[in-house]
């Protein structure tokens, strides 16, 4: 809740709607006015000055009147919330009170502006919704209020400071697809079937009796012995790997595909990523960049780690200018000696060649680089699609000489060590995370 801060002071003087009223009123009395034009003109503006001035003097100071504003501290793009003004009046007789609040458009507040009627010693509430558009960090700190005198002709106005802070998250779109994989390893961890309870696990578990679809070669011929029935070892993922994200913050990562900032695409990839990494026991950390590094968040396991990260890029935004990834690799490889899987989120831009693909090799001798990209779906649309016209054969041909570029792209990394996720909006997240549960389960990281 934000109060206001600073002195009470008078406040301009404003006019109303009612004002403008009594002076067209007074025009037509000049009309039918018997004594002459002149002497009723006087008579007229001297009737409207005295009118104006008292209501002035008789309206109380804006300061006098409290007024204090709620919301929620935080909330994400996917949510609606409310917000809330109370004026109160402490003086004896009722006013109309006017408020205009300092709100961002982006924040898709329902009402900014409003008038109520403040009954003497009463509070009154007055309340919108807010539907966030765009994430970050918003400061609403002025607020405007009028109060209007007796008579409804004039009003006086100020400006108070009341500061306060909203942080609006990224909407995690991922989150009900992390929940299904979260799911699934929990039934690899029971021992049905997957790849982990056919081997593919490198930590020793237990050992528990023979199954129909357990793996022979697995079968501890000591303990069957001693038992006297089939016995297998049960291994499981190891825990506690790194999996580091690299959040490509430049320029490229400003264009929108879908409607949406390639940007976004890769914070809710690297959301689903956290999610499911630290509820497998492993450390997942986050490294943004751009010309240069922007946030760190060393790997740690918990659930703390999700909100750890979400608070790191909840007002990042898209720098448009080039990155520099060997200064972002520089900065995982001083500050991350042990292996690890580095997810690097960018886009596959032909800017890569002279920036990550000479460092590739020297990073993939010590760890594990996976790259995620998401592609625009027009672009394979006008590649596939007859041209009508002969702006259309261009826009075509410029489309399959991108997707081309983009495939060759894709296999220098590849050759060079890297794991190539391309996916369409909407599936970079999920494929990213089945790409990393995949390497986990084979024992690869």
């Amino acid at each position: 809740m934000s109060r206001a801060t600073g002195k009470v002071r008078w406040g301009k003087p404003a006019l109303t709607g009612r004002a403008v009223l009594v002076v067209v009123v007074a025009g037509f009395f000049l009309l039918v006015w018997p004594l002459g034009l002149g002497l009723g003109a006087l008579l007229a503006l001297a009737v409207v000055v005295v009118l104006l001035a008292a209501d002035v003097v008789l309206a109380p100071r804006p300061g006098s009147i409290e007024v204090t504003r709620s919301f929620p501290a935080m909330m994400s793009l996917a949510t609606m919330a409310d917000i809330s003004w109370t004026v109160l009046n402490p003086h004896r007789r009722d006013y109309v009170v006017l408020f205009a609040d300092e709100l961002a458009p982006s924040l898709g507040a329902s009402v900014r502006r409003a008038s109520v009627h403040a009954p003497a010693g009463r509070p009154v509430r007055v309340s919108a919704r807010l539907a966030p558009t765009r994430r970050g960090r918003f400061t609403p700190t002025e607020l405007v209020v009028r109060v209007e005198g007796p008579l409804g002709l004039a009003a006086r106005q100020s400006t108070r400071r009341m500061p306060s802070e909203l942080r609006v998250y990224p909407d995690f779109g991922s989150r009900r697809e992390a929940e299904l994989r979260i799911e699934r390893a929990r039934l690899l961890e029971v021992g049905l079937r997957s790849s982990r309870s056919r081997g593919g696990g490198t930590d020793f578990e237990q050992l528990r009796e023979y199954g129909v679809d357990d793996d022979s070669r697995r079968i501890d011929w000591a303990a069957t012995a001693r038992a006297d029935r089939p016995i297998v070892r049960t291994y499981r993922a190891e825990r506690n790997q790194r999996v580091i994200c690299l959040l490509d913050n430049g320029r490229t990562m400003a264009a929108q595909v879908g409607g949406v900032a390639r940007s976004e695409h890769a914070i809710d990839a690297v959301l689903m990523l956290t999610s499911v990494a630290s509820r497998m026991g492993d450390m997942p950390g986050l490294v943004a960049f751009d010309r240069s590094v922007r946030a760190v968040v060393p790997p740690r396991s918990g659930r703390g780690q999700l909100a750890r990260v979400t608070d790191a890029l909840y007002d990042l935004t898209p720098e448009l200018s080039q990155s520099d990834y060997r200064g972002a690799f520089a900065e995982v490889l001083g500050r991350f000696q042990r292996r690890a899987m580095l997810c690097l989120l960018t886009e596959l831009d032909e800017a890569l060649l002279d920036t990550l693909l000479p460092t590739l090799p020297l990073i993939a001798r010590t760890h594990l680089v996976m790259l995620g990209s998401v592609r625009d779906p027009a672009v394979a649309m006008w590649a596939s699609r007859p041209p009508d016209d002969v702006e259309g054969a261009y826009r075509g041909a410029a489309a399959v000489g991108a997707l081309g570029r983009r495939r060759e792209l894709a296999k220098l990394l590849q050759a060079r060590g890297a794991l190539v996720v391309d996916a369409e909006p909407g599936r970079l997240a999920p494929l990213l995370t089945d790409t990393y549960l995949r390497v986990k389960a084979s024992g690869q990281l």
